[in-house]
């Protein structure tokens, strides 16, 4: 099947709230037993220069002069469910920081230069793993076994029919109440000549959250010395099954406590949208031009927000575009500069799709690293499958994943400033 088709020019660089919204309710299922306990190095030697940077410290700015030593460093970041969570703090030989978690296999901060060299954390999220343990909007998160939404939380696939958590009334979200977002993955940094990666693999047994099939999931998150966050998602499976890997990172070019992102300039290329009946799309595919979701150009993210009205939803963008181009080819998808700080950040990806989010559900309620998130301080990117695609006839083939296949999607993060 094409979708989950190996491509030589594709293949990976390194060894492969209750909120709403692409955010999601995160209400309904127990939480992890967890005991978040304090970070210490657990780098081996020569880390032992960068270990002095506390793991839970998160708006610190990380040190260059430690960072030429230890590409990567890792600390104790607390436990889950008996597990032990590590957090990992990779450098690159730019200067670029990034931190990243085996819990929920979370981007918990990115430190990225503006137009006169500073660097800030451009990532939305919280300072120690408690923050990500209680109700959180998938801050930074790798969402599975299905991202965004499936209709009325069921499918049928092979003549069965298969219901789900609703998790999102009425609807069934990024995989359910307890979905890859909230469990610990297995860890293996690596430190190749491209840069400091981790690859995270997670095996989503037969059954769980009501889906069919064993699926072994694996993402790399590299951070590259041409100043990429690359991400690299592979899954396969011993029965039938859907699987739709999302990331979701929340992004503020200006830095994640810097106010809203309505200044944003983006640019899609996507000269077409799946408008939602209202909220989950239905197989209708329209053309962006003359309408609000026309980004085919750059313009401020808030300039046409009031104007993107769903019923039931507070205004603004939460929507799947038709990225142009062969949906399973390595391909622009998106760009976005912060005026002010001069950032930019262009996305690649070889999916159909991507969800923009203009943090429309974030309302004030959440407070991390310092900063209380209000409505349209942070924006997503998701590159995907379509929404509903298995219950979408002309769609559904790009989800479904058998024995023998396996699921490949690479999406690519370049980080400059003008």
């Amino acid at each position: 099947m094409r979708s989950f088709r190996s491509r030589a020019s594709l293949a990976p660089t390194f060894t492969a709230a209750f909120l709403v919204g692409c955010a999601g309710q995160q209400g309904g299922g127990p939480p992890p037993s967890a005991v978040a306990t304090p970070a210490t190095s657990v780098a081996p030697p020569p880390a032992a220069s960068a270990a002095s940077a506390p793991a839970s410290s998160a708006t610190a700015a990380p040190s260059a002069e430690a960072s030429k030593t230890t590409p990567i460093v890792k600390s104790a970041f607390g436990t889950v469910d008996g597990k032990e969570v590590s957090l990992y703090t990779l450098t690159n030989t730019k200067g670029l920081v990034m931190k990243v978690t085996n819990y929920g296999a979370i981007v918990t901060e990115l430190h990225v230069p503006d137009k006169n060299g500073k660097l800030d954390d451009i990532v939305a999220g919280y300072e120690s793993l408690d923050g990500y343990l209680k109700s959180t909007p998938y801050f930074g998160a790798m969402v599975g076994r299905v991202g965004n939404r499936i209709k009325n939380g069921q499918f049928q696939l092979e003549g069965k029919t298969y219901k789900l958590a609703i998790n999102n009334p009425p609807n069934h979200l990024h995989g359910g109440k307890k979905g890859w977002d909230k469990v610990v993955w297995d860890a293996e940094p690596s430190d190749t000549p491209n840069g400091p990666s981790v690859k995270f693999t997670y095996v989503s047994k037969d059954g769980e959250e009501g889906y069919p099939g064993t699926v072994t999931a694996k993402v790399t998150y590299a951070l590259t010395n041409d100043n990429e966050f690359r991400i690299d998602m592979e899954a396969t499976t011993d029965k039938t099954t859907v699987v739709n890997m999302v990331h979701h990172t929340y992004w503020n070019l200006g830095g994640y406590d810097s106010g809203p992102i309505v200044d944003h300039e983006l640019t899609l290329h996507a000269s077409k949208y799946t408008p939602g009946d209202p909220v989950v799309p239905n197989g209708a595919v329209k053309p962006v031009e003359g309408t609000p979701f026309d980004f085919t150009k750059a313009k401020p993210m808030g300039k046409d927000m009031r104007a993107v009205v769903v019923t039931g939803n507070p205004l603004g963008y939460d929507n799947n575009f038709v990225v142009d181009g062969d949906p399973h080819t390595l391909r622009p998808v998106a760009r976005v500069k912060d005026p002010k700080s001069g950032r930019v950040m262009t996305v690649e990806a070889d999916q159909p799709g991507v969800q923009f989010y203009a943090g429309i559900f974030l309302d004030g309620t959440i407070k991390g690293k310092g900063h209380v998130y209000k409505q349209y301080d942070a924006f997503c990117l998701e590159t995907q499958k379509f929404p509903n695609s298995i219950d979408v006839p002309a769609w559904k083939n790009e989800v479904i994943l058998k024995p023998g296949q396996t699921y490949k999607h690479v999406m690519i993060h370049q980080f400059s400033a003008e």
